[in-house]
């Protein structure tokens, strides 16, 4: 094991002593020192994957939620992410839910979180992004809306508009579980509302950026059949560029503990089958070639390969993450090098789509 690597693992656990946010926000100290070693992966030409008109060298990136405000995404990408989703950002800053408002579960590998979109707002990322424009790695911007906004579609085409410039695609978050009344906006009329509008706005900008930024919509994975059908036949009638697939879940089936009672979003080891079996399903609803990026539950790159094979072309992890620091995202495009090996495959884009119907043909769990 590197140096970088030992520290990697030796800071992980270091953090794990403090209370979760704490931990979060000494992790964010650190960073911003400048003095978190880098922790490369091994370039694997296999691993790379073309989406939008974007090159990722390998399909691991991090989830939104770790750089809310768009602070440390330079020394992100050198603990070896391939992008790094930053936000949710709200127009204006808002100091989010009370605290406690996280809390791990480690005997599940898990996380609890009821954040509340806590953030610094528009303004202050822009600023961030604006700083690192030139610098190598790709960065997309999850929008969201505040609380108490009147009009929470309007939130996110502000973001759209603020944000055209340095992003280098949208995600549009309207799947938190810590916003109250923010998941309504998946329902189909309302959902149709916000799609229609942001593709819009999108398009505006597009003289100017000189691109069609992509957008996606990231989705709760406690939706039904049903809710899966409005929201591919929006997708696809709306021309969406994406799905993030998923956020967190509120379902607790089969955890316990002394924190399983506590109110939040339900992330990690989990929230595996469950994302996954969503992701299946909905690429059985919106045909092979819409970009879905997976996310849930991915600690191993045996589960990073399942993903993929359910209908991911690119994934995400936050949870793992926190759990094994930055050592995971190495650990798992290892792995992943070694399954092609295995498999005789050429390239990580063959294995998206290759076991959607044996994830879809599953229930959705209670």
């Amino acid at each position: 094991m590197s140096l970088a690597s030992l520290l990697g693992t030796l800071s992980a656990r270091l953090l794990r002593q403090f209370d979760p946010e704490t931990a979060h926000i000494l992790a964010i100290t650190a960073m911003k020192t400048g003095l978190v070693p880098s922790l490369p992966v091994a370039p694997d030409p296999r691993l790379a994957v073309r989406l939008f008109d974007l090159a990722f060298p390998h399909p691991i990136g991090l989830a939104a939620g770790f750089d809310k405000n768009a602070e440390v995404v330079s020394t992100l990408l050198r603990q070896g992410f391939s992008y790094v989703e930053v936000g949710s950002i709200t127009p204006r800053a808002q100091p989010g839910n009370p605290r406690p408002r996280v809390f791990r579960l480690p005997e599940y590998q898990a996380v609890i979180n009821r954040f509340g979109f806590n953030g610094k707002g528009h303004a202050h990322a822009l600023a961030c992004l604006k700083k690192r424009a030139g610098q190598p790695g790709l960065v997309g911007v999850n929008v969201g809306a505040n609380k108490d906004s009147a009009d929470r579609t309007a939130d996110y085409v502000a973001g759209i508009g603020v944000f055209a410039g340095v992003a280098d695609y949208f995600t549009a978050n309207i799947s938190s579980p810590n916003t109250p009344g923010l998941r309504d906006l998946q329902a189909r009329a309302a959902l149709d509302d916000l799609i229609a509008r942001c593709v819009e706005a999108r398009d505006a900008t597009i003289a100017t950026v000189g691109r069609r930024v992509p957008l996606l919509v990231k989705i709760a994975p406690d939706v039904s059949e049903e809710g899966l059908d409005d929201i591919a036949e929006v997708t696809l009638k709306r021309g969406l560029d994406g799905l993030v697939i998923s956020n967190t879940t509120l379902s607790r089936n089969g955890i316990g503990g002394p924190h399983a009672a506590e109110t939040g979003g339900l992330s990690g080891q989990p929230l595996f089958e469950r994302s996954t079996i969503v992701l299946a399903k909905m690429r059985q609803r919106l045909g092979p070639d819409l970009p879905i990026i997976g996310v849930g539950g991915i600690a191993t790159a045996d589960q990073a390969y399942e993903k993929l094979a359910a209908g991911a072309n690119l994934l995400q992890i936050y949870t793992s993450f926190i759990y094994a620091g930055g050592n995971a995202v190495a650990d798992i495009c290892s792995g992943l090098s070694q399954r092609l090996d295995r498999e005789g495959l050429s390239s990580i884009t063959a294995v998206t789509n290759s076991a959607v119907a044996r994830w879809a043909d599953r229930p959705i769990p209670g």
